[in-house]
């Protein structure tokens, strides 16, 4: 086991950046105390559009801990042996996302509380009672994995414990596929492509958002990477992210095969406002086709494009969710197709929608808990993967 190396000053860092996030959390709880006393009045939320930014956060958040574990399941169900010291970052990683993630998502709900009625009151026929189970048991199952790898004892039950959170991840990214696959009070949901859909874009998520944290510990740490293994996982990076594309392209082309679905199109991709810019320019443009050039144009793939490229590909992924899940809810359901509906509520005309700064709070105090967890865990752990890692002279790389 190689010895880690320590700077004099990274104490004073380690408790600055936990000052940092638990401000960032104490300011989304106040966020959460303001919509509880005030209600969602005081967010850009309404009767049409009830999924605001925070679902934003909490879906990526959640579709991303499920991602992040493709790193755990290369090294322990697939074999490589190359990936086998990241399994405990990428199984801490997921806790911390999924955390995060929960934390907004109930938090937005007006009534925390009611989560109790939810629990004891089971609802078996409810997508959304299904994936209480589901994200309980990936925290279950995560932790089994982690003291399989982490507790020399337990070591005979990596295999096994991975499958189960291979398994189960899968089934989590399909269950949060099928929460809108089910949802036919929308034109933009109601599509079987999208469990998928959202298993392939939580592989990208997740894969970039372990890239940026693993820069991130190899540099407070003064090593690079082995230059073979950053190839093979930039190359999954951009594997992942041009599949999310292609099946977000399949998704928008089926929907266009319909006459019925041709106007909600119309809507997302050309004269939608603010949501065909989100899709060309932040999904498809920077968050897709620039790190697919940064991850395969040959002298352009080094440690910091691929960063660079993690980050854009994360950045996308806000914008492609922004898309689906606000823009969706904003194009009114065409309930009697061929006939014009007018009503005093507004059937038929487009929803507006202005995030507030409640709901972005909101969502940051969610990556806080990610953030916190991730440095504090690390910081006791050391989650440094223990490959073949070369020291580098700071000042050099300065």
């Amino acid at each position: 086991m190689q010895a880690r190396t320590f700077n004099r000053n990274e104490p004073l860092y380690f408790y600055a950046l936990i000052a940092v996030g638990l401000l960032v959390l104490l300011a989304g709880l106040y966020a959460a105390h303001m919509m509880e006393e005030h209600g969602h009045i005081i967010t850009g939320m309404n009767n049409q559009i009830v999924w605001g930014m925070p679902h934003v956060f909490a879906i990526f958040m959640i579709v991303a801990a499920s991602g992040v574990l493709n790193i755990a399941s290369i090294g322990s169900v697939f074999g490589k042996a190359a990936y086998k010291g990241r399994g405990p970052l990428a199984g801490m990683l997921s806790i911390a996302l999924l955390a995060g993630g929960l934390f907004v998502l109930m938090l937005d709900l007006g009534r925390p509380d009611r989560i109790i009625v939810a629990a004891t009151h089971y609802n078996v026929t409810s997508v959304f009672a299904w994936n209480i189970l589901l994200y309980s048991g990936l925290f279950t199952f995560v932790a089994l994995y982690m003291w399989s790898l982490m507790e020399r004892r337990m070591n005979p039950w990596i295999k096994p414990a991975g499958l189960i959170v291979f398994a189960w991840r899968i089934i989590l990214t399909t269950g949060t596929g099928l929460i809108f696959a089910f949802l036919v009070a929308r034109q933009a949901y109601a599509s079987p492509i999208l469990p998928p859909m959202f298993l392939v874009m939580s592989f990208a998520w997740g894969m970039a958002v372990f890239f940026i944290v693993q820069s991130a510990m190899y540099s407070w740490n003064g090593k690079i990477q082995d230059p073979v293994l950053l190839s093979r996982m930039k190359n999954l990076l951009g594997i992942f992210v041009l599949g999310a594309l292609y099946l977000v392209a399949v998704y928008h082309l089926t929907n266009l095969y319909f006459a019925r679905q041709t106007s909600f199109e119309h809507f997302i991709l050309i004269d939608g406002g603010i949501y065909p810019w989100l899709f060309w320019g932040g999904y498809v443009l920077l968050g897709s086709a620039l790190p697919l050039l940064l991850i395969f144009t040959p002298g352009l793939n080094g440690p910091r494009s691929v960063l660079f490229a993690s980050i854009l590909t994360i950045l996308g992924a806000f914008s492609m969710l922004y898309v689906f899940i606000i823009g969706g809810q904003a194009f009114p359901l065409d309930i009697f197709p061929g006939y014009e509906v007018k009503s005093s509520f507004g059937d038929g005309q487009i929803g507006l929608y202005h995030p507030s700064h409640w709901e972005f709070l909101l969502g940051f105090g969610g990556l806080s808990i990610a953030f916190l967890i991730t440095t504090i865990g690390v910081r006791a752990l050391n989650f440094v993967p223990q490959d073949k890692t070369y020291a580098v002279d700071k000042r050099a790389s300065d």
